[in-house]
Formats: C-alpha cells, sequence, structure tokens
C-alpha cells in the first residue's frame, strides 16, 4: 500500500504527526491508523476470497482482462517494436549485431573494417577541423 513512500516521506509524516499530534497522543494515534489498516486489508482480502468462492471458475474469466490490461500499462514502446515487429530480437536496440536471435552473423563475414567506404576515394571519408559535409538536396 506505501511502496512509494520511502524512509525520508515516512520520516517527514513522522515529524508532522508530532509536532501536529503532540508526544501524549501521538502512541495512541499511530496504534489507531495501523488498526485501521490492518481491518482494511482484512475486509479486503475477505471480500476477495468470498468473490472467488462464489463465482468459482468464473472469477479467473474475470481476472484475466485485468491480467491483460496490467500486461499492456507495462508496454513501453520499444517493448512494443521488440516483441510485434521484430520477434523479440533487441539487438537493434542493445547495439549487439553480432548474434541475432536467429544464430546467423548480422554483418557476414566483413569486418567493421573492411566495409566499403562511403565515398570512391577513401581517404576523403574524413573531414577536416573545419569542413562541413556534403549535403544532398534531393535527399532532404
Amino acid at each position: 500500500m506505501f511502496a512509494n513512500i520511502g524512509w525520508g516521506e515516512m520520516l517527514v509524516l513522522l515529524i508532522a504527526a508530532l509536532v501536529v499530534l503532540g508526544p501524549e497522543r501521538l502512541p495512541g494515534a499511530v496504534t489507531w491508523v495501523t488498526k485501521s489498516l490492518r481491518q482494511v486489508r482484512d475486509y479486503a482480502s475477505g471480500a476477495s476470497a468470498q468473490l472467488k468462492s462464489e463465482l468459482g471458475t468464473d472469477f479467473d474469466d474475470l481476472r484475466k482482462p485485468l491480467a491483460d490490461l496490467n500486461q499492456l500499462r507495462k508496454m513501453t514502446p520499444r517493448a512494443v517494436v521488440t516483441k510485434h515487429l521484430l520477434d523479440g530480437d533487441d539487438s537493434i536496440f542493445t547495439g549487439n549485431f553480432d548474434k541475432p536471435a536467429g544464430g546467423a552473423s548480422a554483418t557476414g563475414s566483413q569486418s567493421p573494417s573492411a566495409r566499403p567506404s562511403l565515398s570512391k576515394d577513401p581517404a576523403r571519408d574524413s573531414l577536416a577541423g573545419n569542413e562541413r559535409p556534403p549535403i544532398d538536396p534531393d535527399a532532404t
């Protein structure tokens, strides 16, 4: 229930309660809150158990769409692309192109240094410090 509250926030709440309630009423307030939370949790688990016993197998049919919805909530754009478009192969995101899910090498037999150069003159592949890269007007 308090999964998003850290120890720092709990300390701030405890100090605020100490200031508001005072040291003589704080222990009684803490015991009342813990009893109330325990009672609410017991009511919720009892209601869930009662629904499960009354509905039987239909309860699982009701829970399945909720489980599917929770699974969709956890899906990120990266997970959707990986699952549906790339069939679970996330090598495009991790940069591990050497060993894709199929087992074959994605780069073939060429090493990175043996790849063909971008221009006809290999010495022209790197730019000087103040040189601007060539622009293709048809591509932009």
